[in-house]
């Protein structure tokens, strides 16, 4: 099972195609305020990180997610 620490390494390479050039990604990074993410690009990442922990994302979680670090703290209480 994935820790803190790698959940915020994974979340980060997943979001590193929405990155501006020179805009750096750390825990505290917004997704949809600093990042710009769309509803579209939030939709695909969450895919994505499906796909990546085997795990299923549920979508009434979502609004509690702001940042790298609670999108971590959500995927760690999915998991076994």
């Amino acid at each position: 099972m994935p820790d803190y620490n790698e959940f915020i390494t994974r979340i980060c390479g997943i979001l590193q195609p929405f990155v501006k050039p020179g805009q750096a990604l750390t825990a505290d990074s917004e997704l949809v305020s600093e990042l710009g993410l769309t509803s579209l690009q939030v939709m695909m990442m969450i895919e994505q990180i499906e796909d990546d922990f085997d795990i299923s994302v549920p979508l009434n979680i979502l609004p509690d997610i702001r940042t790298i670090r609670d999108l971590a703290r959500q995927l760690e209480r999915l998991l076994p």
